[in-house]
């Protein structure tokens, strides 16, 4: 029977207690396996709460790489992450120093960065201050301003890390900041809350590639980011909700942020293709954008869900409009009556507004 690299480590982690291996030992027998071409990575987690990494972590698929550890035992070298490397206390940093010099390697941060106290809200790990030759803790602040500068490329990992996200939301005690806000260097960012591992590991299998990732104004990768929610979403142009529950309705009057929203969660869903926010009839609520989530709060209510210059409102959009008038069928059942055109708009011989507008 031929066990694989990664059957071979899947094993032994999990059965760590039993065999009496150590996480040194371990750490040390991931190193020895991860023999991958690929550049290392060190991913390091700032102001966070880790769905990011757990979204990745519940990475299954047909193709390669088929799970988590199949990208990072036989795909690429993760030389260090908090959470789903082997290794610990120095033996973990020394992998993530050792990388740092290799300078090849791939930065991934998960998590705003706090700024505010000199950084101190948010420590990484304790390593050997070149200044005077002692230990010290290290800020996420210190840590990613020194690795950023070297690194081959540097990925932005969840919406925190991308524009601040939830862990930047006001009031902002912290002083959180974007990576690329805090460098100032070009980062790729793959926003989400959490970011779907299909957009992580298709953005690393690119790199590894030596393919040019091709970036939108928000340095999202537009083979993620390209589509309008609204647009793709199967529930556009169908009668309004009245209330959350009722089955294939569109949710845009109770606030749904989908026209405002770029991804293809419509289309690629989560957890292997199960099923996605508005078809377990929530809310988009944004989630991938630059702002999220002060922009479109209150989430249930129109606000950030409008128009561009529309005036900002928190009642939902029939307070103003019917719904024909902006295209989405009747609040009462059935697709609606005739579309209601601003004066001067060309006639749209029967197509509905989503055919030339998101």
């Amino acid at each position: 029977m031929k066990v694989t690299r990664r059957d071979f480590l899947k094993y032994c982690v999990g059965s760590a207690a039993t065999l009496g291996l150590s996480g040194s030992l371990l750490g040390t027998l991931e190193k020895a396996l991860a023999t991958g071409g690929g550049p290392p990575i060190i991913w390091i987690a700032a102001s966070n709460c880790t769905g990011c990494t757990v979204s990745l972590a519940n990475r299954f698929s047909t193709s390669k790489p088929t799970d988590v550890a199949d990208l990072f035992i036989n795909t690429v070298n993760l030389a260090y992450h908090p959470n789903l490397m082997g290794a610990a206390g120095s033996l973990a940093v020394k992998n993530a120093l050792n990388a740092e010099n290799s300078g090849t390697f791939i930065l991934a941060v998960e998590g705003g960065i706090p700024t505010a106290f000199e950084g101190r809200c948010c420590y990484v790990w304790n390593a050997i201050d070149p200044t005077t030759g002692r230990p010290r803790d290290w800020t996420a602040m210190e840590v990613v301003n020194r690795l950023a500068p070297k690194a081959h490329a540097i990925l932005s990992i969840g919406t925190c890390a991308s524009f601040g996200g939830m862990s930047g939301a006001s009031p902002n005690p912290t002083g959180i900041r974007s990576v690329r806000a805090l460098t100032g260097r070009s980062t790729i960012n793959i926003p989400g809350c959490p970011s779907h591992p299909d957009w992580i590991v298709g953005t690393i299998a690119k790199l590894l590639a030596g393919t040019t990732v091709s970036l939108d104004s928000s340095r999202r990768p537009r083979d993620y980011f390209s589509s309008n929610v609204h647009s793709a979403c199967p529930r556009n142009g169908q009668a309004w909700a009245t209330t959350f529950g009722q089955q294939g309705l569109c949710l845009r009057d109770r606030g749904c942020k989908g026209p405002n929203t770029r991804s293809d969660c419509p289309t690629r869903k989560w957890n292997g293709g199960t099923n996605w926010c508005v078809g377990a009839n929530a809310l988009c609520i944004g989630c991938t954008e630059s702002g999220f989530p002060d922009r479109f709060s209150p989430f249930f209510s129109s606000a950030g869900a409008l128009p561009s210059d529309h005036d900002r409102t928190t009642q939902s959009c029939s307070s103003c409009h019917s719904p024909s008038e902006l295209g989405g069928g009747s609040s009462s059942g059935g697709s609606g009556g005739t579309q209601q055109l601003p004066s001067g708009h060309p006639p749209t011989n029967g197509q509905s507004c989503t055919t030339c507008h998101g």
